[in-house]
């Protein structure tokens, strides 16, 4: 595929497919100036873009990454991966527990600001 035909496939900008190339994410073939993508670019992309949606960072999804290629079958990428998954679900669900906390704080906050304005205008 070519850098557009990524870019639409997968609805990223080329500077994102050039930043990941720069960071050695992704490495498409050269053809005097053309980018073109392999399969593997693409399954690449579609890994790490679901680990950034979960919040890895680029150094996780790269050494995630380069597991692959260790010759088990991918089962320490995968162990590695999941290892990391349940890390990162902690602390998503320990931020939205904290969220939640804050929202009915912010909630309480309102109701006693609104009784207060009430009362006021009497």
């Amino acid at each position: 595929m070519t850098i557009r035909e990524m870019c639409d496939a997968f609805e990223v900008t080329p500077r994102t497919l050039r930043f990941y190339e720069a960071k050695e994410l992704l490495f498409p073939q050269r053809e005097g100036q053309k980018r073109l993508f392999t399969r593997r670019d693409r399954a690449r992309l579609k890994l790490i873009l679901r680990g950034k949606r979960f919040g890895f960072s680029l150094e996780d999804i790269r050494q995630l990454l380069d597991l692959y290629d260790m010759g088990d079958q991918q089962r320490t990428q995968l162990a590695e991966t999941l290892k990391l998954a349940r890390q990162r679900l902690e602390e998503m669900e320990r931020q939205r527990d904290e969220l939640g906390q804050a929202i009915d704080e912010l909630a309480k906050q309102i109701a006693w600001g609104e009784e207060k304005l009430a009362n006021s205008a009497e």
